[in-house]
């Protein structure tokens, strides 16, 4: 039996001499693959399989992938699973790495809270967490870690308040503090007592903290990086910090609620505090509604400035030369200010520009043509200013050009033919200046344009350019209200990448080419306010991608339908094209004298209610019984003579005599926007008999001018909204369709019925004619316009 025991504990020897001889995993080991693989069922996903090396047997755990241990503690030290797309939680028991100097578990999409048990990690020297859907608090032991030299918590879901500890009991090497873009409140806690003089980035951007800088930052004199963008920490600019922090390269203020001192009127002592920063590179400032000038100081500021961001404030003067002295300037933005004066052609001197903004500010006089000796410039955005006279032909030798930007001047003269020479111009805006001239062949030849060509709201003439069809990656081509003339070439399919196409207000004819209809991503057609004619192609109802499409007011013909493409359009799509027919239109007898031109919308519901009580005296008798006159010049009695006509003077088919009564709830205030909604009740209870019919409009009223500016964007949504209020209980919904367009109908109907010479006007037979269709549409379902449920005017 002793001898058996002996050769027992010999064999037990031997085998742990021989798992110590061959390398096998020390108990501090076993401890951390358990802990790891603990840590490991906590993923529901592991999408690269990066995991799969992890597993109880097989490998050692050194050699686990991402997974550090040093040799001689025999410890993991190190877990690094950054951009693995992993789903799933954090352990807590992650903890028990004891060992562990670097934790980086960031561009994951790990969930849940940040485990508390973390803060026990006391070897732990980096911590990133970034960019998860982590939420929760921070947790307060994370203050505990004595030897933290790097904390990224940044772009999760984190919410209240920044836990003190980081900043006071937490350790005094933290070089790298990012907690940005995330959801925290509060105040930032750094007490007058505290102090990170190791820190050297400090990024809160993109939280909602309040309150002011705390003064105790300026103990950070080594502070590097300051980003506190994006905030709601208000008081003066944070002078005195910042001038205590000599080795500032970036440092950025915007979107907070601070002012300029004196009242938020003096911007020098601010930008005072940063001339000894002789590294400062970058700066930002935007969107605080900062008062005063720009201090001529700036131009004493470091030359390795690369950035300025001023915009989004309240700046007013004008733009001082001594800014010129930052030689090493890229990016200039200075825009949404109150900024006057001219462009200083000191600006033009600094030849390292790359993006100059100076938009929407009150900036006025000529573009200086020694812009153009910017070589580098890539990007000038002078929109929204005063500025005239024409477009420099210098431009020609902005070879790095990719946007100009000059939309909402008062510039003229005609558009370069040179700008063509901007090979690399993919934006090119000039909208809503006083331009004229053609549409030079060189600039509609630019193939670079990749986004948009924007020349709307000109005088432009001529005809469109065929070497349009050369921009084959543009987005968008806007070319509205101008003056273009001829027809629209079919060559412009060849815009294959194209998705939104203006050319409405213009003169163009002819047919609307089928090949528009084949452009494959076209989203948005507008052709609106010309004089197209023709056929609609079938090729825009078959478009896969068509969503907005808007053919009003040209001479468009034959049959529409409400398949493909057309299903989600509305009448809106097709208004003023007489010969137009379809299941959302109304077909109609096209009139030699009509014109669809809105000139006297206030006398349009006088019309509306004549012609749908007058109709039928032109139809047969049984109708009659029906009808009601408007006439202040007639007599009481009812006529029984079908021929019955009305002059010109009588105030009533076409006139525009008459008032809206104060006693209806109207009079002035029907233009405000609180009675736009009672306006289009008014009109609909007028049509139902449910107010007096003698309820006219007077051309001189204040209504006048918001029908005409409102029409017709605004009135369908209106009379929609009446319909739904008036329609009887139990009406199915399409029937308020049904109704709403009919009054349409009826409004448009009134615009032809208020012609001012009476050859223009059609003849009350084919008024009749008219509203025989509108009854007709509505036999099925039953008429709505004078329906059972409401009581008829009475006669």
């Amino acid at each position: 039996m002793g001898s058996c025991k002996f050769s027992m504990f010999s064999f037990l020897c031997l085998i742990i001499i021989l798992v110590v001889v061959s390398g096998e995993e020390s108990p501090q080991l076993v401890k951390d693959r358990i802990s790891l693989l603990s840590f490991r069922s906590g993923i529901v996903l592991d999408p690269e399989g990066a995991l799969e090396t992890w597993n109880s047997s097989r490998n050692h755990v050194c050699h686990w992938t991402r997974v550090r241990c040093d040799n001689a503690s025999d410890r993991v030290i190190q877990l690094d699973l950054s951009g693995l797309s992993l789903h799933g939680r954090i352990s807590p028991i992650l903890a028990n790495l004891s060992s562990l100097l670097v934790l980086d578990l960031s561009r994951n999409f790990f969930e849940g809270h940040i485990p508390a048990e973390l803060g026990y990690l006391f070897q732990l020297s980096q911590l990133s967490l970034s960019w998860n859907l982590l939420g929760g608090n921070i947790p307060e032991e994370l203050g505990f870690l004595h030897q933290l030299v790097y904390l990224d918590l940044g772009s999760n879901k984190l919410a209240g308040d920044i836990p003190a500890s980081l900043f006071c009991n937490g350790s005094s090497s933290l070089e790298y503090m990012d907690l940005s873009n995330n959801s925290l409140t509060g105040k930032i806690p750094l007490k007058n007592e505290c102090e990170l003089s190791a820190l050297r980035f400090l990024l809160l951007w993109s939280n909602r903290l309040v309150g002011r800088v705390p003064r105790a930052l300026s103990k950070s004199t080594n502070l590097t990086w300051l980003d506190l963008e994006s905030n709601m920490l208000t008081g003066e600019l944070p002078s005195e910090i910042v001038r205590k922090m000599p080795k500032l390269q970036f440092l950025y203020l915007s979107y907070n609620d601070f002012v300029s001192h004196d009242g938020n009127t003096n911007l020098e002592p601010f930008f005072a505090s940063l001339v000894n920063s002789s590294d400062l590179q970058e700066l930002e400032l935007a969107g605080n509604n900062l008062r005063g000038e720009i201090p001529l100081i700036i131009g004493n500021l470091s030359t390795n400035f690369v950035h300025i961001h001023l915009d989004e404030n309240l700046l007013y003067g004008s733009i001082p030369p001594h800014i010129s002295n930052l030689v090493n300037l890229t990016l200039l933005n200075l825009s949404s200010n109150l900024l006057n004066g001219t462009i200083p052609l000191e600006l033009c001197r600094m030849g390292k520009l790359e993006r100059v903004y100076l938009s929407n500010n009150s900036l006025y006089g000529e573009i200086p043509a020694a812009l153009a000796n910017i070589s580098h410039l890539g990007l000038l955005d002078l929109s929204k200013n005063k500025l005239t006279g024409p477009i420099p032909d210098s431009f020609a030798n902005l070879s790095q050009l990719r946007r100009l930007l000059l939309y909402e001047n008062q510039l003229s003269g005609t558009i370069p033919p040179s700008l063509g020479q901007c090979v690399n111009l993919e934006i090119l805006d000039l909208s809503r200046n006083k331009i004229s001239g053609i549409i030079p062949s060189e600039v509609a030849g630019l193939k670079s344009l990749k986004l948009y060509l924007n020349l709307s709201s000109n005088h432009l003439h001529g005809p469109l350019p065929l070497e349009l069809s050369k921009m084959d990656m543009v987005l968008a081509i806007d070319l509205s209200s101008n003056n273009l003339s001829g027809s629209i070439p079919p060559q412009l399919g060849s815009c294959i990448a194209l998705e939104h196409l203006n050319l409405s207000g213009n003169v163009l004819e002819g047919l609307l080419p089928a090949t528009i209809g084949q452009l494959p991503y076209l989203k948005e057609l507008d052709v609106s306010s010309n004089q197209l004619s023709g056929n609609i192609p079938q090729s825009l109802e078959a478009s896969p991608s068509l969503k907005h499409l808007n053919l009003s007011f040209n001479k468009f013909s034959g049959n529409t339908s409400n398949k493909g493409a057309f299903s989600s359009l509305t009448i809106d799509s097709f208004l003023g094209n007489e010969g137009l027919c379809g299941e959302m239109l109304i077909c109609r007898r096209k009139h030699a004298h009509h014109s669809l031109v809105l000139p006297v919308l206030l006398s349009l519901f006088a019309t509306t209610l004549l012609c749908i009580f007058a109709y039928p005296l032109a139809l047969r008798s049984k109708f009659r019984r029906q009808m009601v006159i408007f006439n202040r010049g007639a007599d009481d009695s009812n006529p029984t003579d079908d021929s019955v006509s009305f002059s010109s003077t009588d105030g009533l088919l076409c006139g525009s005599v008459g008032y809206i009564a104060p006693e209806y709830g109207m009079g002035k205030r029907a233009s405000t926007q609180g009675d736009v909604y009672s306006f289009g009740v008014l009109l609909l209870e007028i049509i139902a008999g449910r107010r007096p019919t003698d309820v006219l409009l007077h051309e001189g009223s204040s209504l006048h001018g918001w029908i005409k500016s409102h029409y017709p964007d605004k009135l369908k949504p209106i009379v929609d909204k009446a319909v739904l209020r008036l329609a009887p209980s139990g009406m199915p919904v399409y029937y308020n369709k049904i109704w709403s367009d009919v009054i349409l109908e009826l409004i448009e109907l009134g615009l032809i019925c208020t012609q001012n010479n009476p050859s223009t006007r059609p003849s009350m037979l084919e008024v009749a004619n008219e509203m025989g269709s509108l009854k007709q549409y509505l036999s099925s379902p039953p008429s709505l316009l004078i329906n059972e449920a409401y009581p008829k005017a009475s006669v």
